[in-house]
């Protein structure tokens, strides 16, 4: 009887039991205690820029990513994605990298504003080889540190045993099978050049009492976009927000000034407003050569000076660089005068000239003053920063500070003195007094409307772009026949190019090695063969196992 059910039982297995083998299966890995959302992880992802000028190439040239993650130390291959802390990184592991890794995520601080001074240096040390080295092929991310990403680094960086760390072959087999990793995903398809660029300068002016085309004009400028490693975390506080908040404040300043009679200068005074300072001064120049060269009249041919105002407030000094150190005479030489003499009223803060000639060798210009001079026009640039090289110009890291809306104070204060005393012909005296003074909160306003986005010069090129617009209508406000002169670089021989994918959602998955899904496919192919055998073979086995019994029953 027993015997009879045996055989029952092999001939069900026989016959059904591999089928319910496929659908079982399937439901025990879905009801599993792993849960596959706790495994995905998801971050906001910054893309290193990527542009070229005069037809040089820069930044990254690569934008998907599908790579297993590794450390600084555990990565071998181009199949590998680096995720590393940005202090942990240095220029020489990034040249490197670029050259041999298929991907990098850089890990920033959460706080930026936190960094020491070594810290803050040891990152622009990074970005400066990012942004002036060669182009790097692979895609480069930035991405900002959080519990879940210290978590995904601690296992990256302790979870992998590299060859070199293993004691034998075997260890280092096993170790590879039984490892947990991670998977990073950037879905996105590769970066293209962006097509319909528009790069905006506007200016505007106050006309002096007289006949207008014979009085001297004196001319401001500043640009307003920024740069740093990433485009999307360019906010450029200092470079060149603070220049724009100045020359903001001085438009309204003057604009009361100019709107009564009695009190109007007989110069002319026109405000610039460029675009693509970053870019080799690329606004300045257009304007110029549209002003210059174009068969209608210049509100600028005959300009007296032209003050440009880049980074004016980082330190308690204010510097005039020029490209040829005025004579005392002229109106440069007697506006440097005049500003030496207000800044005595104002601090700490000393005014100092820096002579630094042309070097049309170079890629790029050191100062915007440089694209007047080289027209013949006199010209300087008002900053706080000593050296066209300081990093602070060109770094993600250039976010607001403690202490600067009252330095931008100062220097705006003694700049506008110096300018109306300058124009009036009138020293030591305070012409800027209440009700009319520079206004703290007016700079503070601006620069946090300014600092609050990023203004990389590729994301601010569309026709009617939102900040374009609004410093458009501020200077309407102030100035009369504000116009727009838009810049498009040549499709035959472009200027320069932008490409688009600035940001991106990137994804970290958590996975087995694909050792380890090769061995787990032959274990279970191997399992569900021998238990196919078995099931189709029952009652060999059920004999065999029968004999087994009899013979340890007779021993």
């Amino acid at each position: 009887m027993w015997f009879e059910e045996c055989d029952s039982f092999a001939e069900l297995c026989r016959g059904v039991l591999p089928y319910y083998l496929l659908i079982v299966l399937p439901i025990f890995i879905i009801i599993s205690p792993a849960n596959p959302v706790s495994a995905s992880h998801e971050f906001p992802a910054f893309r290193m820029s990527q542009y070229d000028l005069h037809g040089v190439p820069h930044g990254c040239r690569s934008a998907p990513i599908s790579l297993e993650a590794r450390s600084l130390t555990g990565w071998s291959t181009s199949r590998h994605c680096i995720v590393a802390r940005a202090l942990d990184l240095t220029p020489e592991t990034f040249q490197a990298i670029r050259q041999k890794a298929g991907a990098l995520v850089v890990v920033l601080p959460e706080n930026l504003e936190n960094l020491t001074d070594t810290q803050k240096q040891h990152v622009m040390a990074l970005e400066e080889s990012m942004i002036y080295g060669p182009e790097t092929l692979i895609p480069v991310y930035f991405t900002h540190m959080n519990s879940e990403l210290q978590v995904i680094l601690e296992d990256v960086e302790h979870g992998f045993i590299t060859d070199e760390k293993a004691g034998s072959a075997a260890e280092a087999l096993l170790n590879s099978i039984s490892a947990s990793g991670y998977q990073v995903v950037v879905s996105t398809s590769q970066a293209s050049a962006k097509t319909d660029v528009k790069v905006a300068t506007l200016h505007g002016k106050l006309t002096g009492t007289g006949i207008e085309d014979k009085l001297p004009t004196i001319a401001l400028v500043a640009h307003y976009d920024s740069m740093g490693a990433a485009p999307g975390l360019s906010f450029g506080a200092e470079s060149n927000a603070s220049g724009m908040a100045m020359l903001l404040e001085l438009a309204r300043l003057f604009s009361a000034l100019y709107s009564v009679g009695r009190s109007r200068p007989r110069h002319n005074l026109v405000f610039i407003v460029s675009g693509g300072g970053k870019l080799n001064f690329q606004g300045s120049k257009k304007w110029l050569e549209d002003q210059l060269d174009g068969l209608e009249g210049s509100v600028i041919q005959d300009a007296s000076y032209v003050i440009c105002l880049d980074s004016v407030s980082s330190t308690d000094n204010l510097y005039v660089h020029v490209s040829k150190p005025p004579k005392e005479t002229t109106p440069g030489g007697l506006f440097y005068k005049e500003l030496k003499a207000a800044s005595t009223g104002f601090g700490n803060t000393v005014v100092e000239g820096v002579h630094k000639k042309i070097n049309l060798a170079e890629e790029s210009l050191a100062w915007e003053h440089e694209r007047y001079s080289i027209r013949r026009l006199p010209a300087a640039t008002l900053s706080s920063l000593r050296s066209h090289d300081d990093p602070l110009r060109n770094t993600i890291l250039d976010l607001s500070q403690d202490g600067q809306i009252d330095r931008l104070y100062r220097h705006t204060s003694i700049v506008a003195e110096a300018l109306a005393r300058h124009m009036y012909n009138i020293s030591y005296s305070q012409i800027f007094s209440e009700p009319l003074s520079v206004s703290k909160d007016s700079l503070k306003m601006w620069m946090s409307f300014l600092a609050s986005q990023p203004r990389a010069a590729s994301l601010l090129v569309e026709k009617q772009n939102p900040l374009v617009n609004t410093l458009k209508e501020t200077m309407q406000k102030y100035l009369g026949e504000v116009k727009v002169t838009l810049q498009s670089p040549d499709k035959r021989d472009p200027e320069f190019v932008f490409y688009d994918v600035y940001k991106a959602t990137l994804n970290v998955y958590s996975v087995k090695p694909a050792v380890f899904d090769l061995i787990l496919t032959v274990a279970i192919a191997t399992y569900l063969g021998v238990v196919y055998l078995m099931v189709h073979n029952f009652s060999h086995v059920y004999n065999f196992a029968t004999k087994l019994s009899s013979k340890s029953k007779a021993s």
